[in-house]
């Protein structure tokens, strides 16, 4: 599904989509509103890159992020709610990771955490190795990855 297709089936089910972006920095909230007509549907996007403003904008705990830290399914899906619960959307993507370089032998370079939060809906979170293919790719592959999940989430909440 194109990022176009994405938006259009979105307005077609009436639904609001919001983002709340980490290590892509707003890149997944760029794709969505470089297509024409996408205010019918993006509601809004959260950049927060630190641990601070994942706490503050998204209402991330404290405690999740000292036990899991940023890059983690649960901040991830922390982030995602977080998004649902700061916006009028009905669909939020989250993303967080280690884009590079760098990245530790317990969490590698390229390892991208994931949130896909939809209203009256469990939260469901992932977990994606990219690898240490470079900054910009692991950016790339994540933005693109969070796009695919939108469209699942599209599917699923048609799925009444």
């Amino acid at each position: 599904m194109t990022v176009a297709e994405l938006l259009d089936q979105a307005k077609a089910q009436g639904v609001m989509i919001c983002t709340a972006e980490s290590c892509t920095g707003g890149m997944v909230a760029v794709a969505l509103t470089d297509i024409p007509g996408s205010s019918a549907v993006v509601e809004r996007g959260f950049v927060t890159y630190t641990n601070l403003a994942k706490q503050q904008m998204l209402g991330v705990q404290a405690e999740t992020l000292a036990d899991h830290g940023a890059v983690s399914e649960q901040v991830a899906g922390e982030m995602a709610e977080g998004a649902l619960n700061h916006s009028d959307a009905q669909l939020a993507v989250s993303v967080t990771g280690i884009a590079g370089p760098g990245g530790s032998e317990f969490k590698p370079e390229g390892r991208v955490c994931f949130g896909l939060a939809a209203k009256e809906r469990p939260t469901h979170t992932e977990t994606v190795e990219f690898g240490a293919q470079g900054r910009n790719n692991v950016r790339c592959a994540a933005r693109d990855h969070a796009l695919y999940l939108l469209s699942q989430g599209l599917v699923t909440l048609a799925q009444k």
